[in-house]
C-alpha cells in the first residue's frame, strides 16, 4: 500500500470536503431566485455547467503539470499538448478561453455570457460526444453581475481541490436543495461513493464492456475508471461503457461527467422497463446499477414477453402492474451477462427476503448458481435518504466448486460517521470487505498483501516520527513560563517519545525488516507491533495534554500585549510541530488496527464463518430459511465485545457532530415558522 494511499484515509473524504462548500452553493441559489428570471429547476443547469468547468479545469491542471514532466524536447523546444495527451490520463483538454481563470478574470462589464458560451462551443467542437450537452443559451438569460458571483463561488478553494465523483456529490446536492425532487420520486438518488467503490472491489471491472442500465450521473462508470487507472491502464482502451437513462437532463450530466474524467461512453435515452437500446443480452462483462427501489408502476402487459425477462414475471397486481420492479430489475440485469459476466447491484433491503412470486423469482435465481455475494449495508449511507441496502453480486463464471455457495457479509457494523446523517467507509474498510472476497475465491495472495501494506505503513509510520522540532518547541515553551507542572509534564514526554522511538526502531529491525512475509510471520511481526501501537495512541493523547496545559497556564500568566503575542507564536510553532507527530502516531496506530481487524478475524488467512459478519452458505440452508438472501439471518449476531479501544475525544467529536447538525435544523425549521407567520399575518 502506498504512502499516498494510506494518508487519503485520514485526510477526510470528498463529503467532508465538500460540507466546507455546501453553505455557500446554497446562498448562491438564494441569489439566483431572488434576482434572476429562473425558477429552480431552470438554473439547475447553468450551475451545473460552471461546476463542470471548474472541475474540468482542476484536472486540466493536475494532469498538465504530469505530462509536462514528460514531454520530450529537441533543441530546447518542448513540443505542445495535445488532446491525446490529456485523454490518456483521465482529464479533457481545455483551450485558453475555457480554462476557468480566464472566466473568472473577466471584469465587471466584460461579457462574460458570451464567455462562457465561447468557451462551451470550444469543448464541444474539440469533443463530439458532448455535442449539444452542454448548457449554453441559458447563460444569456443571467445578468453579468450573477455570473460573476457564481464565477467567484465556484472558484472556491475547497472545489478547486475536490476530487473523485465530485460532480455526482454537488448533482445530488442540487437536486435536493432546489426542491428538484422529480428524480427521486421513483427512489432514485445518487449512489455514494463507497458504495459504488464497494461494488468495483468485488466485481473488478477491468475489460470489455459494462453496463448500467439506470445510469444517473455516471458515478458507477466513473469508479470502474478509476479501478483501471490504478492498474496503470488506460479504461478508454480497456472497457466500453453502456448507460441508460430516462431523463434528458441527467443524459447530458452523465456525458459531462465522462467528459471530465477523460472518458467516453454510449449513454442513451431509454426507459430501461420497456427499452433495450444496446441490444446487450448475453453481452455485458459487467453490470453495474443501482436502479430506483420498489417500484409499483411497470405495465406487466408491455413486458410479459420481454426476453429479458429470465426468471419470468414478478407479482402483478389488480391494476395490472407489475406490484414491484425490484426483481423486474434483478432479471434484466442477469440477462445482460456474458458467460463470465459479474454483476454488483444496490438493492432495497426488503428485497432479499420479499416472499410471493418475488421469491419464486429469488429462488430461480440462487437454482443458476450464479448467486455470488451479498452484503448488507447499514442506513444513513446515502447523501438524500436514511434506508438501508444490499448489494447483490452475481458471477457467471464462478468455479463449478462454488456454485452452491452465497458469500453472506453483514457489513452494517462497519462505517465511518461523516457528519450526523451520513456513514460511508474509510478505504480501508472498503478494502478489508473486499479482502472477504478475495479469501472466499482462494485469493490468499492478496489478502496477505494487504496485511503486508497495513503493517508496513503502521511501522514505517511509527519510525517516521520526528520528536526533535516537537521538543524543541515543547523546551520554548517551558523556558519561557517556568510553570513547574508544566516542566514535570515536558520531562515526562521526553522521555516517553525517546524510549518509543527506540522501541520502534528495534521492532522493526527485529519483527520486521528481513522477515518472511507469510502468515505466519506477520501474525508475529502485529504481535510485536501491538504494544507500541497502545503506546503511540497514549503518547499521542499526552502531547495533546500538555498543548491544552501549556494554553491554559499561557492565558493564566500573561497580561501584557506584546508577551501574548510572543507566547501565542511559541504555541502556534509547537501546535504545528504537535500536529505533525501525533499524525504520525495516530496513522502508525490506525493501520495496526486495519491489520488486526483482519488477522483477529481470520488468523489462518482462509475464509472461516464470524460470528456476526460473514458466513459461507449453500443451497439447502438457503432454501430452508425460504430462499432468503439477507446475510443477518445467516451469519447470527457479532458477541458483545468490551471496548478496550474506547476513544473519548471522537466520541466527544460524534457528539459535536450531532449537536451542529441539530442546531442547523432548529435554525432552518424556525426560520421556516417565523416566515410562514409573517404570510399568515399579512
Amino acid at each position: 500500500m502506498s504512502n499516498h494511499a494510506t494518508k487519503e484515509s485520514l485526510r477526510g473524504n470528498n463529503l467532508q470536503q465538500f460540507g466546507e462548500i455546501e453553505k455557500r452553493l446554497w446562498s448562491v441559489a438564494d441569489h439566483l431566485r431572488a434576482n434572476s428570471n429562473f425558477a429552480s429547476n431552470e438554473y439547475f443547469m447553468p450551475v451545473m455547467g460552471l461546476i463542470f468547468l471548474r472541475h474540468a479545469y482542476s484536472r486540466f491542471l493536475r494532469v498538465k503539470a504530469e505530462i509536462e514532466e514528460t514531454l520530450p524536447s529537441r533543441g530546447g523546444v518542448t513540443r505542445p499538448l495535445t488532446k491525446e495527451d490529456f485523454s490518456q490520463r483521465g482529464s479533457i483538454f481545455l483551450q485558453p478561453d475555457a480554462q476557468f481563470d480566464a472566466l473568472v478574470a473577466i471584469p465587471d462589464g466584460g461579457d462574460r455570457a458570451g464567455a462562457i458560451i465561447a468557451a462551451m462551443e470550444s469543448i464541444e467542437a474539440d469533443y463530439q460526444s458532448l455535442d449539444g450537452s452542454l448548457p449554453k443559451t441559458e447563460y444569456q438569460e443571467l445578468g453579468d453581475d450573477d455570473l460573476g458571483q457564481l464565477l467567484r463561488t465556484f472558484n472556491d478553494p475547497a472545489l478547486k481541490k475536490a476530487d473523485g465523483d465530485v460532480f455526482g456529490r454537488i448533482y445530488e446536492y442540487f437536486l435536493t436543495q432546489f426542491a428538484d425532487q422529480k428524480a427521486h420520486d421513483g427512489g432514485e438518488f445518487f449512489t455514494p461513493v463507497s458504495i459504488v467503490q464497494t461494488i468495483v472491489n468485488v466485481i473488478e471491472p477491468d475489460h470489455g464492456k459494462i453496463i448500467d442500465p439506470a445510469c444517473g450521473s455516471g458515478g458507477m462508470f466513473v469508479q470502474s475508471a478509476h479501478f483501471i487507472e490504478r492498474m496503470q491502464q488506460n479504461p478508454n482502451e480497456r472497457v466500453t461503457f453502456y448507460g441508460m437513462e430516462k431523463n434528458p437532463t441527467t443524459i447530458r450530466l452523465a456525458k459531462m461527467n465522462l467528459a471530465v474524467h477523460g472518458l467516453e461512453g454510449d449513454i442513451q435515452k431509454a426507459i430501461s422497463y420497456y427499452e433495450d437500446p444496446h441490444a446487450m443480452i448475453g453481452k455485458a462483462d459487467f453490470v453495474m446499477a443501482n436502479p430506483p427501489f420498489n417500484v409499483d408502476e411497470i405495465d406487466a402487459e408491455k413486458i410479459k414477453d420481454d426476453p429479458r425477462l429470465t426468471f419470468g414475471l414478478p407479482g402483478v397486481n389488480k391494476g395490472g402492474k407489475v406490484s414491484n420492479g425490484n426483481y423486474v430489475w434483478m432479471s434484466f440485469f442477469y440477462s445482460y451477462l456474458a458467460k463470465q459476466g459479474r454483476a454488483g447491484i444496490v438493492m432495497s433491503s426488503q428485497a432479499s427476503s420479499a416472499g410471493g412470486q418475488e421469491a419464486k423469482v429469488r429462488e430461480a435465481m440462487v437454482k443458476t448458481g450464479d448467486m455470488d455475494v451479498m452484503i448488507a449495508i447499514r442506513s444513513n449511507f446515502f447523501y438524500t435518504r436514511t434506508v438501508p441496502c444490499e448489494l447483490w453480486f452475481m458471477d457467471k463464471g464462478k468455479p463449478d466448486a462454488m456454485r452452491d455457495k452465497v458469500l453472506m457479509i453483514d457489513a452494517r457494523h462497519i462505517f465511518r460517521k461523516v457528519t450526523r446523517k451520513i456513514y460511508d467507509f474509510t478505504p480501508e474498510q472498503a478494502q478489508n470487505i473486499a479482502a472477504i472476497v478475495w479469501l472466499y475465491r482462494g485469493q490468499q495472495d492478496r489478502f496477505l498483501a494487504l496485511v503486508e501494506g497495513y503493517l508496513e505503513t503502521a511501522f514505517t509510520e511509527m519510525q517516521s516520527c520526528d520528536f526533535a522540532p516537537l521538543i524543541a518547541a515543547m523546551d520554548a515553551v517551558t523556558a519561557a513560563h517556568k510553570d513547574a507542572e508544566l516542566t514535570a509534564l515536558a520531562e515526562t514526554l521526553n522521555a516517553d517519545m525517546t524510549t518509543l522511538s527506540k522501541a520502534a526502531e528495534a521492532a522493526k529491525a527485529a519483527h520486521w525488516d528481513g522477515q518472511k512475509r507469510d502468515n505466519a510471520a506477520m501474525l508475529a511481526s502485529a504481535v510485536a507491533l501491538h504494544p507500541l501501537a497502545d503506546q503511540a495512541k497514549a503518547l499521542a493523547k499526552s502531547i495533546d495534554h500538555f498543548f491544552k496545559t501549556a494554553g491554559r497556564v499561557h492565558d493564566a500568566e500573561v497580561a501584557d500585549g506584546a508577551k501574548a503575542a510572543e507566547g501565542k507564536k511559541r504555541l502556534n510553532v509547537m501546535d504545528a510541530e504537535r500536529h505533525l507527530v501525533t499524525e504520525h502516531l495516530k496513522q502508525a496506530r490506525y493501520f495496526n488496527g486495519q491489520a488486526e481487524w483482519l488477522q483477529s478475524r481470520f488468523p489462518d488467512a482462509e475464509l472461516c464463518d464470524v460470528e456476526g459478519l460473514v458466513k459461507l452458505t449453500d443451497r439447502k440452508e438457503i432454501e430452508a430459511k425460504d430462499w432468503s438472501l439477507t446475510p443477518g439471518r445467516y451469519v447470527g449476531v457479532a458477541p458483545e465485545e468490551e471496548d478496550e479501544d474506547f476513544d473519548f475525544e471522537e466520541a466527544l467529536r460524534d457528539i459535536h457532530i450531532e449537536i451542529e447538525g441539530l442546531n442547523e435544523e432548529a435554525a432552518l425549521v424556525a426560520a421556516t415558522i417565523k416566515k410562514n407567520f409573517a404570510e399568515l399575518i399579512v
